[in-house]
């Protein structure tokens, strides 16, 4: 029994560390490119995101680490699109938030400055982690002297927490999507009304502008 235990541990931590890498990305910036990523996160979740910037070098057609004057903005909108970090990072760094409203989060970054690389691009490599993958255990561990058996508990609670948020958060959307398909079918619904009162109006009329037309002519 505690072969099996043991054995899907390793496997949800083999399939954490796979997610951990889908996660991994790079792109391209110019002087005054914005990049901006969404991200649809629970409430009350915290988000990580690790990132590395490097500066094109034209002699040898490759990236190099960028210099230190080179700084990185990172802005993200909440799903009411209030601002929750705005903040200038080094070239390289780290930024967190916690969300306090479940739905879609805008990640964006720029430059801060363009004079720094004159015409030339930027590679960024972003690394963003969600929930219970932006916790660092090992430094849990070391600040609360964790055995190695009593973080993987703590990994599998925070994960059995996580999972519990991401079910609240799709009873939201789903809630979201039957109140706007209710909304669609009733505004289909007068829609249709309304096209039928007024053909029936204008039936009345032409009818009626018909008749006295044929009685002016002395046709009835």
């Amino acid at each position: 029994m505690m072969i099996n235990i043991k054995f899907v541990i390793q496997t949800g931590l083999g399939i954490l560390f796979l997610i951990h890498i889908s996660n991994c990305l790079y792109f391209h910036i110019g002087e005054t490119e914005r990049k901006c990523f969404i991200e649809e996160v629970p409430d009350d979740t915290l988000v990580v995101g690790n990132y590395k910037c490097q500066l094109f070098d034209p002699r040898t057609g490759g990236f190099m680490p960028s210099s230190p004057g080179i700084g990185m903005h990172v802005e993200v909108h909440d799903p009411d699109d209030k601002i929750i970090l705005s903040k200038v990072y080094s070239s390289e760094g780290r930024f967190s938030f916690t969300s306090h409203v479940p739905g879609e989060h805008v990640i964006c970054l720029y430059s801060n400055s363009s004079r720094w690389f004159a015409g030339s691009q930027l590679r960024v490599h972003l690394d963003i982690q969600v929930g219970e993958h932006a916790i660092d255990y090992a430094n849990v561990a070391q600040k609360e002297k964790l055995t190695e058996l009593q973080l993987r508990v703590r990994q599998l609670i925070d994960q059995v927490e996580q999972i519990t948020k991401e079910q609240n958060y799709q009873r939201y959307r789903e809630e979201r999507f039957r109140q706007t398909s209710e909304s669609t079918n009733s505004r289909v619904l007068w829609w249709s009304l309304g096209q039928t009162f007024i053909l029936a109006v204008m039936g009345i009329w032409q009818m009626r502008h018909l008749k006295g037309f044929f009685e002016a002519k002395k046709l009835v």
